[in-house]
């Protein structure tokens, strides 16, 4: 199976460690991604309330050019992307005018977007394409033991759920229940975890942070398992102001494509984990070298 990969800003910044556990973890399915050339940033979902008709021109230079490389469909693992993405198109088409600003705009660099070219997001392609049981079979170092609270945001399943329930997805449970793991029951799974305003409003953004990192911990999780960049930086990165300000949070977030990969035998470097703030305790299934990189971590 071939898709074209769009890995925006994120995955090739602060969240690399996205893109260094997709990637492999794709390949080991037999997933083929062939990343978009000369793709440009989206715009997030910030232009959308800047300039919307701008905003929809930048974001559909990318699915043109996956247009023009006969490419059918986009791959998009960041939550901001992937609605973007979708979001361009709705808007495409149902208001003429949007359209006509995109078509000049894409004559105007001997491009062309005529075609409604699906944007998937990676969990709807492994649940939908892959399946669950294929995924299973490709365990060798089952997640057992591993209690897991599945965090998917508020993006990709709002306002457009095309492969998910809106208000209890449940595409990551089944994936990580099939690699060994054990969910926690977790309401808060698309609870916002306070998004930019951690720079704009810090106490606003904090407090939505801490509230998930706290009900994570209630429920007896030992990791959050997330599918968008800001997210795990936001759960991530500002313990230390939480502790100060309400008490101590800790708990460990990552990628759920991290997870997969030591499920499959990967080490804890090859799916960059070594790149949290908050380290993973060593898993009693991890390959060797894996158990002594993450306990060195953890201590």
């Amino acid at each position: 199976m071939k898709y074209s990969y769009y890995p925006g800003c994120s995955l090739k910044g602060q969240g690399r460690a996205y893109e260094e556990s997709l990637l492999p973890v794709m390949r080991h399915l037999g997933i083929e991604l062939e990343e978009l050339p000369d793709w440009n940033c989206c715009g997030a979902t910030a232009y959308m309330a800047v300039d919307e008709g701008k905003a929809c021109v930048a974001a559909s230079r990318n699915l043109a050019i996956a247009e023009k490389a006969g490419l059918q469909q986009v791959l998009a693992p960041c939550s901001a992307c992937y609605l973007v993405l979708n979001k361009t198109q709705h808007l495409i088409h149902d208001y003429p005018q949007i359209k006509s600003a995109v078509d000049r705009a894409m004559t105007s660099v001997n491009l062309k977007y005529s075609t409604d070219i699906p944007v998937r997001h990676p969990l709807d392609v492994l649940i939908s394409d892959v399946g669950v049981d294929a995924i299973k079979q490709k365990v060798t170092h089952p997640l057992k033991g591993l209690k897991v609270a599945p965090y998917y945001g508020c993006q990709i399943v709002r306002p457009y759920a095309t492969f998910d329930d809106q208000f209890n997805p449940t595409s990551m449970d089944r994936i990580l229940e099939a690699l060994g793991a054990t969910m926690v029951q977790f309401p808060l799974k698309t609870k916002c975890c306070g998004g930019s305003l951690t720079g704009t409003l810090p106490e606003a953004g904090l407090r939505l942070s801490y509230i998930i990192l706290k009900e994570a911990i209630k429920r007896g999780a030992d990791v959050i398992a997330t599918v968008c960049p800001l997210c795990l930086f936001n759960l991530d990165s500002f313990h230390g102001k939480i502790a100060a300000k309400w008490e101590s949070a800790r708990i460990p977030t990552v990628y759920f494509t991290q997870l997969m990969g030591l499920a499959f035998g990967m080490t804890a470097k090859q799916m960059g984990l070594q790149r949290g703030l908050v380290p993973m305790k060593p898993l009693a299934s991890a390959p060797a070298c894996c158990a002594a990189r993450t306990a060195a971590a953890a201590t």
